[in-house]
């Protein structure tokens, strides 16, 4: 985990106002690879190992560990960076889920931007530069309008459901003229749960770049 991202991070349970606060306990190359996140209102601490971070609200529940994520056959990284606007760095760019398994090549085609795979799949993944790795649940562990972009696919599993219902926390997240980018994912109502994103990202003020049967792209207008 980069350590200027947790310059970002706010406390899962207490809300946008209330930043974390990092113990570190090894760095390495600005990259926290063990220690903590910790609230100063709730005092919860977040555990930061081996370079993830658990960023859920509690309570976190263990289990047997997610295997690893691969990159998917579909949309390529080079899409991923088109659609969400993506040319050159600075930024935080959020990869919910499984599209995640770009996160290496994504850093690779855009130096300077760091992006934040959110998915337990990505414990086993070695640190690398330009890739930060949580797990992560709803609320987001993100200030207001803090993210260049986030992309995702229209159904999935993450610590909680990945639906619709999350597009207030994305809006609330991206920067004004930033993007998301909602893929469709397998099933017989993966063109259906697009539509919906695109229903409910709408609702939440966002302007529709590009609406198709495969994804769709909207950015944020609000300050």
């Amino acid at each position: 985990m980069h350590i200027l991202l947790t310059d970002r991070l706010i406390c899962p349970r207490c809300g946008p106002g209330f930043g974390l606060i990092l113990i570190a306990d090894l760095l390495e190359n600005r990259r926290v690879i063990e220690g903590s996140l910790g609230c100063p209102n709730c005092r919860d601490r977040f555990p930061v190992q081996e370079g993830f971070g658990d960023l859920r609200p509690p309570p976190r529940k263990t289990g047997a560990a997610a295997p690893d994520i691969g990159a998917p056959a579909s949309p390529s990284a080079i899409e991923v960076a088109a659609l969400l606007g993506l040319t050159d760095g600075p930024g935080h760019v959020a990869l919910i889920g499984d599209i995640a398994g770009h996160a290496t090549a994504l850093a690779g085609l855009v130096p300077g931007v760091e992006f934040i795979g959110i998915a337990p799949g990505l414990r086993g993944w070695e640190e690398e530069e330009g890739v930060s790795r949580l797990n992560a649940g709803v609320p987001l562990p993100f200030g207001n309008r803090s993210l260049r972009g986030v992309g995702l696919f229209a159904e999935g599993e993450l610590s909680v459901a990945v639906d619709p219902s999350m597009a207030g926390e994305l809006a609330r997240v991206v920067a004004r003229d930033g993007r998301i980018a909602v893929w469709r994912a397998g099933g017989a109502r993966a063109g259906s749960m697009v539509r919906e994103w695109e229903e409910a990202l709408r609702a939440e003020g966002l302007d529709v770049l590009a609406s198709e049967e495969e994804a769709v792209v909207v950015r944020q207008v609000a300050p």
